[in-house]
């Protein structure tokens, strides 16, 4: 098994982050114009907003604001009627999910997308198909090639287990896991997938205080460490303003503002909307 220290970058990023440090100003991801209705319902009006290498972006709003059919549409799930999304400079509008996944867009759910009968770590390697290059077929005859290749996969996932603190539960079925540790294998089926950029769907709803410090220290940690930048949906304000860098603010399916953390927190609209007095 692979050790890696807290705050140590994994391996198979080293050379990743390294690249983030010298374009950390770059854009990485751009929402242009996106509108998605349901209907008579705009769930995103005209959503626009760039996210930048070695950023945390955070996208905060009321309920029902859009912020979760704006994931959607950047990671493929929705297609909506207007606008486009770019990733790397690359316009990726038209691409289907697995495809925007194979560039680079790794993801989380509100909800819990689990097989609750798997083990962590099955649950794990299944964030590594895009990256598995054998056929069902050759699997079938486990030739010595293809136990080659599932040593090389097993070794990344044992570096996400020893990152992310979970060699208790590495064997362990899902559905006898706590919440906030089914939340935090979640996140490492994403790191799986070795994303270019992560987008966490409210990574820590329903989660008591002690579970929401160690996940936004994980964050923090694969921010810092793999020098993946973050887009994130979060209603824990205080969360919010102390690990992200940016902000975005959705209300009724509009960006209504977009700046730092200091310069929301007094922002009038976003008060009006959302926080109701500034966060200080």
């Amino acid at each position: 098994m692979v050790k890696v220290r807290r705050g140590e970058k994994l391996s198979y990023r080293l050379s990743g982050a390294a690249r983030a440090l010298d374009v950390e100003h770059a854009v990485i991801l751009k929402v242009e114009d996106i509108t998605l209705s349901f209907g008579r319902i705009k769930a995103v009006d005209g959503a626009s907003f760039e996210a930048r290498d070695g950023e945390i972006l955070a996208i905060i709003g009321p309920n029902g604001a859009g912020k979760t059919s704006l994931l959607n549409c950047i990671n493929g799930f929705y297609k909506p009627q207007q606008g486009h999304v770019y990733f790397q400079g690359k316009d990726i509008s038209r691409l289907s999910p697995h495809k925007r996944a194979e560039l680079g867009l790794g993801r989380t759910f509100q909800g819990l997308q689990v097989y609750e009968g798997m083990s962590v770590l099955d649950t794990i390697m299944s964030g590594r198909h895009i990256h598995m290059k054998l056929n069902p077929a050759q699997a079938f005859f486990y030739w010595p090639w293809v136990h080659k290749e599932e040593l090389e996969h097993r070794l990344v996932v044992e570096e996400i287990i020893d990152f992310l603190e979970i060699e208790h539960i590495r064997k362990r079925p899902i559905g006898m896991l706590s919440y906030g540790l089914r939340k935090r294998v979640d996140l490492a089926r994403a790191l799986a997938l070795e994303p270019k950029i992560l987008l966490l769907d409210e990574p820590m709803a329903g989660m008591n205080l002690e579970e929401k410090e160690d996940l936004a220290r994980f964050i923090l940690d694969i921010h810092e460490g793999l020098g993946t930048p973050i887009v994130i949906v979060e209603h824990d304000m205080e969360v919010v303003m102390d690990i992200a860098h940016n902000i975005v603010v959705i209300d009724w399916g509009q960006v209504i503002a977009q700046g730092t953390p200091a310069e929301i927190r007094i922002n009038p609209k976003v008060i009006e909307a959302y926080l109701g007095v500034s966060v200080t």
